[in-house]
């Protein structure tokens, strides 16, 4: 068995194999001799099962359920192991458990190779490691999320570093992603974060509303990853590890005051990523971008997304909804007085929704306690008192005649608030269906005579037949009674 040993350099143990499977196949040297390599290799190096007892086959069964629990916060294969002991006292020890759990996660599982469609998808996700910059004021380290992203086929990457992982910060970081880019894919490809996905499921998802409103925006669909599925987004975790080294390790001796000062950094590095020859490969990951992605991806929109905030509000009486963050307030239909709607804001746009509909869209105006009110919200006899102006009134009463018109100028002259004005003018034209218009043009002649321009005196002329009178008669007429008018007796 020594000679052997030296001339093949095999060792005693595996020699020892060999020679015992030889025996036990009870085939001769002549028989062996003539078998193929395959054959062979099936007769001497067959696998090793060793047949689990009853017990280990009831801890393997558990393991996959104990996987599940480890990556809950704060569970260990300590606590696992104890709350296992109770349930079988007779179970394997902690040694025991933590051997066999380690074997059962290091087994072979088949995974699908993914061949990425050029334009076809982004993968996007933060990475775990932070980045740090310096607040000036306090001199304190502030730590920075670092969103990443690459495209399936050619793997061009993109990194930026945002405050925080809010769906402001992301859905900004994704923006600025696709303009790197150059282009909008079929599909973005996110990470179960809750600024992308309100809900997971295994098959239908529930997108978070803004994002999925931001991918509206670029024509683009949402498909996020499986939770505790790495391999739906190996391009991404890839890619992140790879960043470390090529991106931190060479930012991890400078000192930065601002995001944009860390960016700027980034970007540099990031460039050197995207042009460096891949490994075994001949080309750089900018070259298979112009090569074959490029021209799959979607164009860029003509407007950028305007990032959205929202709130819920009740309708007021009046018919407006305030804007709290603004203290101003909007109109909506008068339909929807009482009811509890929706308000999706920008910088510059206010809409509103009741029951998925929208019912009202308006500028943003940021001016405290005041109201923009569309006329066509109104109801109706609302809608007529706020379209009345003064030209309006002047129209009505040309209509009627050119004394009626005069009149209702010198109405509109007086020092009086606009509204109060306006009441003035309805009362005087109205008076026209129950008297007529001539009669109503020489009430307001007399009027004029006697330089009173209100309402009321006009209604008294009418009511008292003055204006019936003939012109002679007119020096004999004592002036009306009128409220404002004290008389001779005031004086004495």
């Amino acid at each position: 068995m020594s000679e052997i040993i030296v001339q093949t350099g095999i060792r005693r143990a595996t020699l020892k194999k060999i020679i015992s499977d030889f025996k036990e196949s009870k085939l001769s040297f002549a028989e062996i001799n003539e078998l193929a390599d395959k054959d062979l290799e099936e007769l001497f190096k067959k696998p090793v099962e060793d047949a689990l007892s009853p017990r280990l086959q009831t801890l393997y069964s558990l393991f996959p359920q104990i996987d599940r629990e480890l990556r809950k916060t704060g569970v260990t294969k300590a606590l696992l192991w104890e709350e296992y002991k109770k349930k079988y006292p007779d179970g394997a020890s902690s040694t025991a458990f933590r051997f066999h759990f380690s074997q059962w996660k290091s087994r072979k599982i088949p995974v699908m190779r993914q061949n990425h469609k050029a334009g076809d998808k982004l993968f996007i996700d933060f990475a775990g490691e932070k980045l740090i910059i310096i607040d000036k004021e306090s001199g304190k380290e502030k730590p920075v999320e670092v969103f990443v992203a690459v495209l399936g086929a050619s793997q061009l990457t993109f990194i930026e570093a945002v405050m925080t992982q809010r769906k402001e910060d992301f859905i900004s970081a994704c923006e600025n992603a696709l303009h790197y880019l150059g282009g909008v894919p079929a599909a973005i490809v996110p990470d179960t974060l809750r600024s992308a996905v309100t809900k997971s499921d295994k098959y239908e998802p529930t997108i978070n509303e803004t994002f999925a409103d931001f991918a509206e925006h670029y024509n683009t669909t949402v498909l996020p990853a499986r939770a505790y599925r790495p391999t739906d987004k190996a391009v991404v975790e890839n890619t992140i590890k790879i960043i470390y080294s090529r991106v931190y390790a060479k930012l991890r001796d400078q000192t930065f005051y601002s995001l944009d000062q860390l960016n700027n950094a980034i970007a540099v590095s990031l460039e050197e990523h995207n042009n460096v020859i891949i490994t075994g490969k001949d080309f750089s990951r900018r070259q298979k971008y112009e090569e074959i992605e490029k021209a799959a991806l979607v164009p860029l929109p003509a407007i950028r997304y305007e990032f959205k905030k929202q709130l819920f509000a009740t309708v007021g009486k009046n018919g407006h909804v305030a804007l709290s963050p603004d203290k101003h307030y909007y109109s909506v239909p008068y339909t929807c007085i009482g009811k509890r709607v929706k308000v999706l804001f920008t910088n510059y746009n206010v809409e509103i929704f009741d029951n998925y509909q929208r019912v009202a869209i308006h500028k943003r105006l940021q001016s405290p306690f005041k109201y923009t009110t569309d006329k066509e919200h109104l109801p109706p006899a609302h809608r007529f008192v706020a379209e009345l102006e003064p030209d309006r009134f002047l129209s009505m009463a040309d209509e009627i005649h050119r004394d009626v018109k005069l009149y209702i100028a010198k109405i509109l002259e007086l020092k009086q608030h606009p509204e109060q004005l306006y009441r003035i003018c309805m009362g005087v034209l109205s008076l026209s269906r129950k008297y007529g218009a001539e009669r109503l043009t020489k009430a307001c002649q007399r009027s004029l005579i006697f330089g009173i321009y209100n309402y009321r005196i006009v209604k008294k002329i009418l009511e008292g037949g003055l204006d019936t009178l003939v012109e002679e008669d007119c020096d004999e007429i004592e002036m009306p009674p009128h409220d404002n008018i004290r008389g001779g007796d005031y004086y004495k």
